[in-house]
């Protein structure tokens, strides 16, 4: 696992106070042309792991924008992790693959990516399926959404106290993940969440995802 993706009570941190920033992708790119947009951004704070999700491409497409761009995160020592695909992930060089409730078989994705390969599982606002994440091996267990997104539509609305309950009980790093920005993120920081994924608090910011990442980081600082 590369060093950056790990929380920062790893690096010598508190896991109180040691959360991190998660860059998810647009919806839809041009990967050559986003390359240099990732760039600027992994370049302007501390961010732990890059997720490509990019729906309904053909696994050719996937591979493309992968080759373009795990190499950006990778040289910068981020994680970059593929949505859904496990296979792909192991296939293409990818440090680990993030997979949701429906992406397939979690224990047979955990077997297929072995110990040096991340694997992260949402897990909704369930306590019992962050449980059963933890128990078959899980890097980390994302829990959401917590606010109103535009990303994708809102079926499970998680509260911040799941996450105290599960860094109270559990060791496995937990991402906190929809709606979040850096104007609402100091409750999901102080409950204990080792990371914070984002879209649009970055990908959106009106001074552009350099800007973004630089507000986001200081509003966890803010907060922890």
């Amino acid at each position: 696992m590369p060093r950056s993706a790990k929380p920062a009570e790893e690096q010598g941190g508190n896991r109180e106070t040691g959360c991190r920033l998660y860059l998810v992708t647009p919806p839809a790119l041009e990967p050559a042309r986003f390359a240099d947009i990732l760039a600027a951004a992994l370049d302007a704070g501390d961010v732990a792991a890059v997720q490509l999700r990019l729906k309904d491409l053909s696994d050719d497409a996937l591979r493309r924008a992968i080759d373009v761009l795990r190499p950006v995160a990778q040289a910068r020592d981020v994680a970059f992790l593929l949505n859904d695909r496990a296979d792909l992930a192991k296939k293409t060089g990818c440090d680990g693959a993030h997979l949701g409730q429906t992406d397939g078989d979690h224990a047979a994705a955990r077997k297929l990516l072995g110990p040096d390969m991340m694997l992260g599982i949402t897990c909704h606002a369930s306590r019992h399926l962050a449980m059963e994440a933890g128990e078959l091996g899980a890097d980390y267990v994302a829990f959401g959404a917590f606010f109103p997104t535009s990303t994708k539509t809102v079926e499970h609305h998680a509260e911040p106290e799941i996450l105290a309950w599960w860094t109270e009980m559990f060791e496995v790093p937990s991402v906190a993940i929809g709606g979040i920005n850096a104007t609402n993120c100091a409750p999901l920081v102080q409950a204990g969440a080792d990371f914070l994924a984002v879209v649009g608090a970055v990908w959106n910011h009106p001074d552009g995802p350099a800007a973004g990442v630089r507000a986001m980081n200081e509003a966890i600082a803010a907060a922890s």
